[in-house]
């Protein structure tokens, strides 16, 4: 083991709250391993040691973060996946194998799968466009974590539509290319009619984000599927349209 995971794991055990570890497993369904370190101290931990990790190789920074992923602590996954977010630019397409492994490894829980999935695993979706196909794949996964990591994975193309020919981030033009919008909906039909509410939130959610660019669109997909579309999944996909919009899509065929 390295001595920066060591001193990371070290470092975060000193800010162990009892209290909060004993209520923390309350937003999660699945069984969770927990230190009890609340989100700004994790951050700070994060923080602390960056200026010495970033100076490493992107490989060598990437075992560190294995470790973390290893040892099960989510408080440990979350400081790894901060790591691996912090290097968006440095990030090439061969990447997606190993953070493919992880999801299949260590995700364990809704929340790393969304705080990776929504920045580098859709950082990498959205340079690499090829990647959607591993997506599509992800969709019929056994895995519930590879089939909501599906959906998540393109909130970060909706948030960052465009790359310019350095890679660096442009500002949302007022037509986006309707291929994003296309990859929305087969994602959503894939994950359809998925038993699993942690899915069905995942794929709403993804819905949720592209109705902001897309309001009518994206309000005649749930509208025309209204009966059929897991409620979970309706009412996620519609928090942000206009309200009669959303009195629509909630009413009876």
């Amino acid at each position: 083991m390295s001595s920066l995971s060591s001193l990371t794991k070290a470092e975060l055990r000193k800010y162990v709250d009892t209290k909060f570890q004993a209520g923390a497993s309350r937003f999660f369904k699945e069984e969770i391993q927990v230190l009890g370190v609340r989100s700004p101290q994790v951050k700070l931990v994060a923080a602390k040691f960056w200026p010495e990790v970033k100076k490493l190789p992107k490989d060598q920074i990437f075992t560190i973060c294995e470790e973390l992923w290893q040892n099960g602590f989510i408080e440990e996954t979350f400081v790894a996946i901060n790591w691996t977010n912090r290097l968006l630019k440095k990030l090439g397409k061969a990447d997606f194998i190993r953070f493919t492994n992880w999801i299949d490894q260590y995700v364990n829980n809704w929340a790393s799968c969304d705080i990776f999935c929504t920045h580098a695993v859709g950082y990498l979706v959205q340079k690499y466009p090829e990647l959607f196909t591993e997506l599509k794949t992800w969709t019929k996964s056994k895995n519930r974590w590879f089939r909501r990591a599906a959906a998540v994975s393109l909130i970060y193309p909706l948030h960052h539509p465009f790359f310019s020919s350095k890679s660096s981030i442009l500002p949302i033009p007022p037509t986006l290319p309707i291929s994003l919008l296309n990859q929305v909906f087969q994602i959503a039909d894939s994950l359809f009619s998925d038993p699993d509410n942690l899915v069905q939130k995942g794929y709403g959610w993804m819905l949720k984000e592209a109705s902001k660019i897309w309001p009518q669109e994206i309000f005649k997909y749930v509208f025309d599927r209204r009966d059929k579309m897991p409620r979970t999944a309706l009412r996620y996909a519609i928090e942000k349209l206009p309200k009669d919009l959303k009195l629509k899509a909630m009413s009876k065929n």
